[in-house]
């Protein structure tokens, strides 16, 4: 499965040059990661944040967001927001700071 390049460039500017935060690529997605905890991805063109199980409930609430199901085993803390929910850079940088602020209060790897 490839990713939208693009969307992974405007994740990069949003994250800026911040040391604590790397890049991979895992099964097919990207991943950015602060401290070596995965905090938010690129799959398609759609976003995976990582909000945590106690944020999942008003994640959901916003709009483009659905629980993280690819293997038919959700992921609990994580959710995907659609791309037409990105097309605006404000929503974008709200998930990518909760991607990155949940991220950020787990110990480092």
């Amino acid at each position: 499965m490839a990713y939208d390049e693009g969307l992974a460039e405007r994740i990069r500017d949003r994250l800026g040059e911040d040391r604590a935060i790397t890049e991979k690529r895992m099964f097919g997605c990207l991943v950015f990661l602060c401290n070596g905890n995965m905090a938010v991805g690129v799959t398609s063109d759609d976003l995976m944040v990582r909000v945590g199980p106690q944020a999942t409930a008003g994640a959901l609430a916003r709009p483009g967001a659905r629980i993280f199901d690819f293997t038919g085993r959700p992921m609990r803390g994580w959710v995907v927001v659609d791309a037409s929910a990105l097309v605006e850079d404000g929503p974008l940088a709200e998930w990518i700071d909760t991607g990155r602020a949940f991220a950020a209060g787990l110990p480092p790897k």
